[in-house]
């Protein structure tokens, strides 16, 4: 069919159910076109019945929209991980703050140095730190310390660096824990850092050392994100905060890690866009088949990586 110029005319969308009704009105959860016989109001526009009995049967059997469980205190896994962080931040600060032991052990180092006071030996190996006046070898991922992959993301030294980043989860992680369910949301934000860690592996300095959960807590932004455009929700004032995170990260990047900010951004959209995206069809099994397919895609990063620096 063409118009009066020549050009093609769009066809009628026509009613799923009733072939024969024409209409422009679609399900705001499955997107097919529907008649006002089929139309159900909805919290926003309008639903299927197929989508309604979808609904009713995912209510029934106690389940979250991409199947999580629903859990009674939302917050609780938040408030866990704030505890986890704010204990190893006590003990960082008890034993000397920046000075302390635990930060050399627990901080991400991509290669092992030889420190002396506030500086390092470049050249030196582990063989002949000791040798160096006040040399200290700080292990790093490459010469054994793997632990430093999780521990970074637990780990603060400034008060203001746990305090911006706690209150973030906070606010952002009952949120995400409220759609996904508990178990979804602590995969997304544990394998958020753990490409966090993995970016600042690849992208940062090997002398380098990084820690704090701003990479996880990027990844949050970045799950909530692709939710909300998967559920059409208003995400503007979610890019405004984005936006300005990036603009700052870039801007401060002399003491701002922005490795790992992007690796936790960009790994937290993806494990978002597994869970909400999986197919119904045997949903759960495509989910955490696909979130340990991305745990292990950045295993093996690091290990080519590691080998590099090796």
């Amino acid at each position: 069919m063409t118009d009066p110029h020549g050009g093609p005319v769009a066809a009628t969308p026509v009613c799923y159910r009733h072939p024969g009704r024409e209409t422009w009105i679609r399900c705001q959860r499955c997107d097919r076109p529907i008649c006002p016989d089929c139309m159900n109001s909805a919290a926003v526009g309008f639903q299927c019945p197929s989508c309604i009995k979808e609904g009713a049967r995912t209510t029934r059997s106690g389940r979250l929209p991409y199947g999580g469980t629903p859990t009674a205190n939302p917050a609780l896994s938040s408030i866990a991980l704030i505890a986890l962080n704010v204990a190893v931040w006590l003990s960082i600060t008890s034993s000397g703050g920046a000075r302390s032991g635990l930060v050399d052990r627990l901080a991400l180092s991509p290669l092992g140095r030889c420190t002396a006071g506030n500086g390092f030996y470049p050249t030196a190996t582990e063989a002949n730190c000791s040798t160096a006046p006040g040399g200290h070898w700080v292990h790093g991922v490459a010469d054994g310390a793997y632990w430093q992959l999780g521990t970074a993301v637990f780990s603060h030294v400034e008060v203001w660096h746990i305090a911006f980043n706690m209150l973030a989860l906070y606010f952002l992680g009952p949120q995400l824990e409220m759609i996904l369910g508990r178990a979804r949301f602590l995969a997304v934000y544990l394998l958020s850092g753990l490409a966090s860690s993995t970016a600042v592996l690849w992208l940062a300095g090997e002398h380098s050392q990084t820690l704090g959960a701003s990479g996880a807590i990027f990844g949050l932004m970045g799950a909530l994100l692709v939710v909300g455009l998967k559920l059409r929700a208003n995400v503007q004032q979610l890019l405004f905060w984005i936006g300005i995170n990036v603009v700052f990260s870039v801007t401060g990047s002399s003491f701002i890690s922005w490795q790992g900010h992007f690796g936790g951004l960009v790994g937290g959209a993806l494990l978002a866009a597994l869970v909400v995206y999986a197919p119904r069809q045997r949903r759960a099994a495509f989910q955490w088949t696909t979130l340990a397919g991305f745990a292990l895609v950045c295993l093996v990063l690091v290990a080519v990586r590691v080998a590099a620096l090796s």
